[in-house]
């Protein structure tokens, strides 16, 4: 049974997010809310949390999987980002962007796309998200809440409760969320391709 915690989305309590990232510390997964929906992730070190992810999900090591971060310093550890990059990154985070970068050295070999070795970036703009990551001090291994078979990426805490109670470790309860799936924006070649039109206004990037 999952530890359930009702946070305020706007003024996230703080013992509250203490709890909730001590448990991600020892290897929970997490379900928790975003600017653009729910979604479930783990630390990003934990390979068997990762696995378990995937399970859940049914989805295989080919996934674009993403590294919710805090800042754009953060981000930068764990992609490469040139002048022209960051400047751009700088504009639209955080925000509804979802960045495909090169990893670096930082990002374990199995989150990177196996053919081009790039991980999917974010910097979430939602109060209850980045105060887990200032809490954790390093970015969270994250995928969409889309469930198998599902269209849709969950947006209802008490149904996700009833569904993943037995299989995840802890749910974090910040409201109903609509579904709202971020703008992606590859910048791994140097150039810049909007993958999806998604929340984000994709004319910065086209």
């Amino acid at each position: 049974m999952s530890d359930y915690f009702e946070i305020h989305p706007e003024n996230p309590q703080q013992r509250l997010i203490q709890q909730a990232a001590r448990l991600i510390r020892g290897g929970a997964v997490v379900v928790y809310p975003t600017d653009s929906g729910y979604a479930i992730g783990c630390q990003l070190a934990n390979k068997d949390a990762v696995q378990r992810i995937c399970r859940i999900r049914e989805i295989g090591k080919d996934h674009n999987f993403t590294l919710m971060c805090r800042d754009l310093s953060e981000l930068s550890v764990y992609a490469r980002v040139d002048n022209q990059a960051f400047r751009v990154l700088k504009n639209n985070t955080p925000g509804p962007y979802t960045f495909v970068l090169k990893g670096t050295k930082e990002v374990p070999k199995r989150l990177l796309n196996p053919k081009r070795k790039t991980i999917g970036l974010r910097v979430p703009d939602h109060a209850i998200a980045q105060a887990l990551l200032e809490e954790l001090r390093e970015p969270l291994m994250s995928t969409t809440l889309l469930l198998p078979g599902n269209d849709f990426a969950e947006a209802d805490p008490e149904e996700i409760r009833d569904h993943l109670d037995h299989l995840v470790d802890v749910i974090i309860d910040g409201g109903r969320i609509g579904e709202k799936p971020t703008t992606v924006v590859d910048m791994a070649e140097g150039d810049m391709v909007v993958l999806r039109v998604g929340q984000g206004d994709p004319s910065p990037f086209e």
